[in-house]
């Protein structure tokens, strides 16, 4: 691989900056799981109808179960008739499926790498992928260190002269700093820094690529993102969905390692970041690492009072009864893994000193739905807000999903001749402002993993620092003076004490 290859890109003309994706072939370890058929293939998919994707680029489903490529492309036919957020075109999809192919092999099995490295040369001559290889670990996080081994073995992890190899990690990236390091190392035992992306996909959601754009594109926000004028920040991620039959892997996580580690604490970089230098991927990949480092770690005698753990109990959604956690099938009856956490943030910098970061992230609450509000701090006590409410703050919500969008609350005279005021909103949808529906996030995400484009993706070292951070709140968790789990009935808001935590500072959670 030549250095310019991996680190420069074509750009597209125009005002875009986003490079242009390469013919390649796309392997796929697991490629007859739950994501490949939800997720990927309708992914792909959906750029091929939409013209975005090199008519080159290869699918190659490595998994343990015999069957041929007929029968595979029958089975994601299926899903993505099931899943494609567009409609499937049967004249796309009959060209679309021909470049999907099977290759049947143990993960541990080292000749089955040997075949794979053979059958790969020759698509790059018969479809012209150009040696370009893109490794997606679709696969149990216990099964990345043999594939890794063995695609080393093979020589996959080199690409020929002008060629480029990368590994798309999928979460969960470890579940402590200790895991986390050691995976690091194997991978790194493989693949470069630069050619590994490690994919969360909510940093492939419209909305959070938009966060950069809204705060350093509109001048009426810069001057204002500060300690001087925001209040607080809240960042809710509820689901209305219980553990859905991945109690075997939700036991070890829990919502803090679930969640917050990744996904939220991502979110939580792109409010709080300085501007970057420029929009390379590691310009903003630092940006986002101070944020990480600068989080106040909390002592042992602080957890209990800035952290909430709840698990929830049987109760009801939307008129329907459901069990509680310990009653889900799989799950210790005596369980203390929390499925709802609440967190009070602090940012030790000049930007946010004072500002105090709320996050919540919980199952079976009334709503799915993910936010950012960004509460700025009330005028002052003069003129018309004599009599002032909790409704007289201005707040930016940033909505992550569902109806990605952004609005803003702002107080108006109500029409009369009476001087009475009211907040109102001022509200952008993405689907009826551009006319057109987003992309799904791992669209996003695999066109930039074509184009080697990492902005989206986590840094080793995003990952290290979002994990030491985590491990201060779990060993706290698990050691001898633990605060005690707090429950909360199903289709409720969470526990009590959840709410207690922003009282006591005279705030409350924003309804969603």
């Amino acid at each position: 691989m030549t250095k310019a290859t991996e680190q420069t890109n074509p750009l597209r003309e125009g005002l875009s900056t986003r490079a242009v994706p390469q013919p390649c072939a796309i392997v796929i370890f697991g490629a007859t799981g739950d994501l490949t058929h939800r997720k990927l293939i309708p992914a792909l998919y959906n750029l091929a109808a939409d013209g975005e994707l090199p008519p080159a680029v290869t699918v190659i489903g490595f998994a343990r179960r015999p069957k041929s490529d007929d029968d595979f492309r029958k089975e994601l036919a299926e899903t993505t008739k099931q899943f494609s957020r567009q409609d499937v075109r049967e004249d796309i999809w009959k060209t679309f499926s021909q470049s999907h192919f099977y290759h049947q092999s143990e993960f541990e099995d080292e000749s089955g790498y040997q075949s794979l490295a053979k059958r790969l040369d020759k698509i790059d001559e018969e479809r012209g992928t150009r040696g370009n290889r893109l490794f997606y670990f679709a696969a149990a996080p216990e099964q990345f260190e043999p594939i890794l081994k063995n695609l080393e073995a093979a020589g996959l992890n080199k690409a020929k002269e002008g060629s480029w190899a990368r590994v798309i990690i999928e979460k969960p990236f470890g579940r402590d700093l200790a895991s986390a390091q050691e995976l690091n190392r194997v991978v790194f035992g493989a693949f470069a820094e630069n050619q590994t992306y490690r994919i969360d996909h909510f940093l492939g959601k419209e909305t959070a690529q938009n966060i950069l754009v809204l705060r350093f594109a509109n001048a009426i926000f810069e001057p204002i993102w500060n300690a001087r004028y925001i209040d607080h920040v809240q960042i809710t991620a509820a689901e209305t969905l219980g553990v859905e039959g991945r109690a075997g892997y939700y036991e070890t996580a829990g919502a803090l390692r679930d969640m917050v580690q990744n996904h939220l604490l991502q979110l939580l970089c792109l409010v709080a970041m300085e501007a970057p230098t420029d929009l390379s991927a590691d310009s903003i990949r630092d940006e986002k690492v101070k944020v990480v480092r600068s989080l106040h770690h909390y002592r042992a005698d602080e957890i209990a009072e800035l952290v909430v753990r709840g698990q929830y109990i049987r109760g009801a959604i939307n008129a329907k009864n459901v069990p509680g956690y310990r009653e889900e099938e799989k799950v210790d009856p005596k369980s203390e893994t929390e499925t709802y956490g609440a967190l009070r943030l602090r940012i030790d910098n000049w930007r946010w000193s004072e500002v105090p970061i709320y996050l919540r992230v919980g199952k079976r609450l009334p709503k799915s739905a993910t936010e950012i509000s960004v509460h700025f701090k009330k005028a002052p006590m003069v003129l018309f807000n004599r009599d002032s409410t909790e409704h007289d703050q201005n707040v930016l919500v940033i909505r992550i999903q569902p109806d990605e969008g952004i609005s803003l609350r702002m107080m108006a005279k109500i029409p009369g001749t009476s001087l009475r005021i009211e907040p109102v909103k001022m509200d952008f949808h993405y689907g009826t402002s551009f006319g057109k529906a987003s992309p799904e996030a791992y669209e996003r995400l695999l066109l930039d993993a074509m184009s080697g484009d990492a902005t989206l993706f986590a840094r080793r070292d995003e990952v290290e620092e979002a994990w030491a951070f985590i491990d201060t709140i779990e060993q706290a968790w698990t050691g001898k003076d633990a605060p005690p789990l707090t429950f909360y009935p199903a289709g409720s808001w969470g526990p009590e004490e959840a709410d207690e935590l922003l009282a006591r500072d005279g705030r409350a959670w924003r309804r969603l």
